[in-house]
């Protein structure tokens, strides 16, 4: 645009971009009940990996064992598979099968 020596930007309208940058989908992290892994152990991991308070642990704890699964923390994609693996890794280091799945946020 060209613009004369006298023009100032006071009344020039400027279009906004249209395209909002949207943020990457995000996913839950579930916990799945099974009848070996004590619901003292589903606390610390809670606790440990999600970094949940005692009382919310044990909510979510008991969610799983009712229900059978919890959201254990809603995450971007990349970091909810690495707390699956960690969750695994650290379960069969103790000697319990818990298992851990991510799935699409609603």
């Amino acid at each position: 645009m060209v613009r004369n020596q006298d023009e100032t930007d006071e009344g020039v309208v400027v279009q906004e971009s249209r395209h909002k940058a949207t943020d990457p989908p995000r996913y839950a992290v579930i916990l799945h009940n099974d009848d070996y892994t004590s619901m003292e152990f589903v606390v610390e991991v809670l606790k440990r990996y999600f970094h949940k308070k005692e009382e919310e642990a044990v909510q979510i704890m008991l969610q799983v064992h009712q229900q059978g699964k919890g959201v254990a923390g809603v995450y971007h994609h990349e970091i909810a598979e690495t707390k699956v693996v960690q969750v695994h890794e650290y379960a069969r280091s103790k000697g319990f099968p818990l298992r851990c799945s991510i799935e699409p946020a609603t």
